[in-house]
């Protein structure tokens, strides 16, 4: 068996990639930070909606860089807790060698359920970002509060409705043509 990394602060220390403007102005890449990084959740989406899996995808950003990437795998592993966050987290764990994401965003297409809420708080994610509100199963604000429930710790700071309209098009097309 391999040895265990221990070290309770590994994270990936890289410059940002993108050039600088030199001055005090952001680089236009930086204008809209949280769209950029909805993107690329939408396109683990597609990967999901292409292995004919409910489209829902999620990226992990630590310090400027995707560290997880994941998308619903419910089917395709036979696994039920094998939802996009939770894909995306283990990728990240196993990136930077970490259980805890303290200094991690997590970015999906949909309001998260209770399951990846709570796997969420446990990863100590430090923000979240979604596109569309799930009436149906969504544990940030819409059925029930599980992140940042009042009992809870441990706060994530949530921004909902980035990309919304897309995100929500998407899983309203797979379903529409499912029926």
């Amino acid at each position: 068996m391999p040895p265990q990394k221990t070290t309770p602060s590994a994270s990936p220390k890289t410059k940002d990639p993108r050039p600088k403007t030199g001055s005090d102005q952001p680089h236009p890449d930086e204008l809209y930070p949280d769209e950029l990084w909805m993107e690329e959740a939408l396109r683990c989406a597609q990967r999901a909606l292409e292995a004919g899996e409910v489209p829902v995808g999620a990226v992990v950003v630590c310090e400027g860089r995707i560290v997880g990437r994941g998308w619903n795998r419910n089917i395709t592993d036979s696994d039920p807790t094998a939802h996009a966050e939770v894909m995306a987290l283990r990728e990240t764990g196993a990136t930077v060698g970490n259980h805890r994401l303290e200094d991690c965003e997590l970015f999906v297409t949909i309001e998260p359920c209770a399951m990846c809420a709570g796997a969420m708080v446990h990863a100590r994610i430090r923000r979240l970002v979604y596109g569309a509100d799930d009436p149906k199963a969504g544990a940030v604000k819409s059925v029930m509060q599980v992140l940042n429930h009042p009992q809870l710790n441990h706060k994530v700071e949530v921004r909902g409705g980035v990309l919304a309209g897309r995100s929500a098009e998407v899983l309203q097309t797979f379903f529409r043509n499912r029926r």
